[in-house]
């Protein structure tokens, strides 16, 4: 008979984690609170309490090709770069595709989830959930918790003395849905991340004067890499990561600082970070720079106090007639149906083995999917995670013991200090490439290139020198898609048929880079020439 697995959360952690126990053989029940799926990502007019909300404009950071699930591409006319609304239309496809709807129950709420008297012996919980006012509980297996870390906001107002006597509105960039409202206002965005940065670029549209306020600066990317082609595809290989691997951090960093400033000096911008060794996110925005050139946005240091109408920076500047403050400062994360031992933050680390895994638990039954912040896209890596879990709660794979895995964890913990810093924001941050590969090593599903080389040299150098994408993970073992090395090798052309909308005549002449290079070598000939008739 088929382990029941209870899935909590529809959005996209929910919809893999359902594939992946299907794929195994699994029985899931998915609770979701609202009435559909997508989770995030799916935008809704009026914030909700106990669910994620986005603004109107969201537009995915990371490429159609760096973030769909591995035996599943996006259809090839979709664009680079998602509007919210067209990645919820991809999660729908998908969740046809596979049939998943019907294992989910919709308007159901997870009340709690708890150990069976038996557990040390059985791993089984009960889940208590509540529909239609009427609760009733369930055994399950196991669950896989996939509720997601964006719902409780987290204003730090103690660390802005004044701001119970301001007398401007002030509120969380989880409250923004779109500018219509803030015409004509003087208004001040804490924080540097990816939500303040759209919320001020977007809004400086409408207002009088948009301020950014950062401690501690970040570096800007634009989605748009070398020859135009996304900021992933260029970024996130194998080679690239290997070498922020080996090379000593002054030389990382100082690449790092060459890359970034490529686009546009972060120093003459005020942007340049406190501590350029941390290789914290970049903030992903192509307007920023110019809201900031035309004076449409200024950027801000820490703010030290606020009155009742004006900001005061710890440089001492003050900027008066402040209408609205938006706090874009991050979320906290709470599962209040758990026990508070299950899922424990302490010292600013979270206690679970690779982010999932309790480790204190008799049985391995439980896991958090998608708690987690890589510096790439969030799909792969739930999807790695859930197919890896599955296994496990299958018994084809095998968790160390309790001690190992709390080395592991504080080893994990003390490199993420050393990488990206200790800032509460931080916290489920992590390396992209190193972290997937991990997590396929697990379930033998990682590419051997070595191997691949000698069969295959033209895919195992697109491995390694190309885009590190999903498909790369269907290649070999559980779960392999014989699709895999089509999609690898034809995912240029995925890239540039949306931007195709205008038919080009053939042009025969030879790049202009070709007759540069051409014209260089010639001028090298001539000057040895010369210098051979000199002597």
């Amino acid at each position: 008979m088929a382990k029941k697995v209870a899935v909590i959360g529809a959005g996209v952690s929910g919809l893999i984690s359902m594939k992946c126990c299907v794929d195994e053989g699994l029985e899931p029940t998915c609770f979701e609170r609202t009435e559909d799926i997508g989770g995030l990502w799916r935008f809704k007019e009026n914030v909700e309490d106990g669910r994620a909300s986005i603004y109107q404009s969201v537009i995915t950071n990371t490429s159609k090709e760096m973030s769909c699930f591995s035996d599943f591409p996006m259809p090839e006319d979709f664009p680079n770069f998602l509007h919210n609304s067209k990645l919820l239309e991809y999660f729908r496809i998908f969740a046809q595709k596979f049939d998943l709807l019907k294992y989910i129950q919709f308007q159901t709420t997870v009340l709690s989830v708890k150990k069976c008297p038996d557990f040390s012996s059985c791993g089984k919980w009960e889940v208590c959930t509540q529909s239609d006012g009427k609760e009733q509980s369930a055994v399950f297996d196991a669950v896989m918790v996939c509720s997601g870390h964006h719902i409780l906001p987290h204003i730090p107002l103690k660390s802005f003395p004044g701001i119970e006597r301001f007398k401007g509105q002030y509120f969380h960039s989880r409250q923004y849905k779109h500018p219509a409202g803030f015409e004509g206002k003087r208004i001040l965005v804490i924080g540097i991340g990816n939500s303040a940065s759209d919320i001020a670029a977007e809004l400086c549209k409408k207002a009088a004067q948009v301020f950014i306020s950062t401690r501690q600066g970040s570096w800007v990317m634009s989605r748009i890499s070398e020859d135009g082609y996304p900021w992933d595809m260029v970024f996130h290989t194998r080679f690239s990561s290997m070498l922020r691997n080996v090379l000593p951090r002054t030389v990382v960093k100082w690449m790092m600082e060459q890359q970034m400033n490529q686009w546009f000096n972060h120093e003459n911008y005020g942007l340049e970070p406190q501590n350029k060794y941390l290789m914290k996110e970049p903030v992903l925005n192509d307007d920023l720079p110019s809201r900031l050139l035309y004076g449409a946005i200024k950027v801000k240091p820490r703010v030290k106090e606020l009155t009742e109408t004006a900001a005061i920076f710890e440089d001492g500047t003050v900027e008066d007639d402040i209408d609205v403050i938006v706090f874009a400062t991050g979320y906290t994360f709470s599962f209040p149906f758990l026990e508070d031992s299950l899922v424990k933050v302490e010292d600013n680390m979270v206690s679970l083995y690779k982010f999932m895994f309790p480790p204190h638990l008799e049985k391995p039954t439980l896991a958090c999917i998608g708690l987690i912040q890589p510096l790439g896209s969030i799909f792969p890596t739930v999807e790695l995670q859930a197919r890896w879990v599955t296994r496990v709660f299958k018994g084809l794979c095998s968790l160390p013991s309790e001690k190992t895995m709390m080395v592991d964890i504080i080893k994990r913990n003390e490199k993420r200090i050393d990488l990206f810093g200790n800032s509460q924001s931080q916290i489920l941050q992590t390396n992209y490439i190193d972290y997937l590969d991990e997590l396929a090593t697990e379930i033998g599903a990682k590419p051997d290139l070595v191997s691949l080389l000698l069969k295959d040299p033209k895919l195992a150098m697109k491995l390694y020198f190309g885009p590190c994408n999903s498909y790369q993970y269907r290649l070999v073992g559980p779960g392999q898609w014989e699709g895999a090395r089509n999609a690898i090798v034809t995912q240029k052309q995925r890239i540039l048929k949306p931007l195709k909308t205008r038919a080009l005549k053939a042009s025969s002449n030879l790049p202009a880079c070709f007759l540069l290079k051409v014209l260089g070598l010639l001028a090298i000939a001539v000057a040895f020439f010369f210098q051979l008739q000199w002597f």
